[in-house]
């Protein structure tokens, strides 16, 4: 089994918006060596409260990190707390004010036995690749998707419809509580790579460019070029926030050093 090296890097742009309401963070976890939690949202509401709304999703996940051990917790539990707490929380923002706070979440975590865990609500996305090779992606909790889903839109059209932005789920609805999706990939290996994005950034994308950008990029290099390709191809369109985390497994050649019981051996 190959050796790897965690390689990550964020990016951020405030598109041609008056503010910038997206967050992102990277975490490791004090009681957790080796573990690493990456962490996206994308929040919406006038009057700065979509910001709120998407720094409770930060902060709500560095608490809930910072407690996690792996003797005790569960990694998919303690995603679905961090939607469900932040969810509340962001309610009770709504509550007490006039700014209708809601946000997105995409958060991964990986650990030392090379497996990756990630959950999301709402359409930003994470994407999972080997190599170039896109091998997965979130499936977005938005009304275009359901027409795609069944069979109503092409993802194509869905790209361009005039309701793409409304979705069927999010953190800090009044109506409804957060659909939650979980995804795991066991086995991680050196050159899997996964992009963690808000909507300012995947619909200017086609999975092949994704891949390609972070194969063949350091994960700051594929952030600043991914960023600019996205403001290039946004031009004239009013464009979103655009916020993204990329996370590399980079492949590194085993230790050739002996230790004194590979040298007892070898005489």
């Amino acid at each position: 089994m190959s050796q790897y090296k965690i390689e990550a890097g964020t990016g951020q742009h405030i598109g041609d918006r008056s503010e910038q309401q997206d967050r992102v963070a990277l975490f490791t976890a004090p009681r957790a060596p080796g573990y690493l939690m990456a962490v996206v949202a994308d929040g919406m509401g006038g009057m700065s409260g979509g910001a709120l709304a998407a720094e409770q999703v930060i902060r709500t996940a560095k608490q809930a990190f910072d407690l996690f051990s792996p003797q005790t917790d569960d990694v998919e539990k303690m995603l679905r707390d961090i939607a469900h707490e932040a969810h509340t929380v962001i309610k009770l923002i709504s509550i007490s004010s006039e700014k209708k706070p809601h946000s997105t979440m995409v958060a991964l975590v990986l650990t030392p036995e090379r497996n990756a865990v990630w959950a999301h609500v709402g359409d930003s996305r994470l994407y999972r690749f080997r190599g170039p090779n896109c091998a997965q992606r979130t499936i977005d909790h938005s009304y275009v998707e359901k027409l795609v889903r069944e069979g109503r839109l092409t993802p194509e059209q869905a790209r361009e419809h005039r309701l793409a932005n409304v979705l069927v789920s999010a953190l800090g609805s009044p109506e409804q509580e957060p659909e939650i999706a979980v995804g795991r990939q066991h086995g991680l290996r050196g050159g899997d790579a996964f992009l963690l994005c808000t909507d300012g950034l995947w619909p200017y994308f086609e999975d092949a460019e994704l891949g390609a950008a972070l194969a063949m990029n350091s994960p700051r290099q594929a952030s600043e070029l991914l960023i600019g390709k996205a403001r290039e191809r946004a031009a004239e369109k009013d464009a979103d926030n655009c916020t993204l985390a990329v996370i590399k497994l980079v492949e590194v050649e085993p230790s050739k050093e002996f230790n004194i019981g590979k040298m007892r051996r070898a005489i």
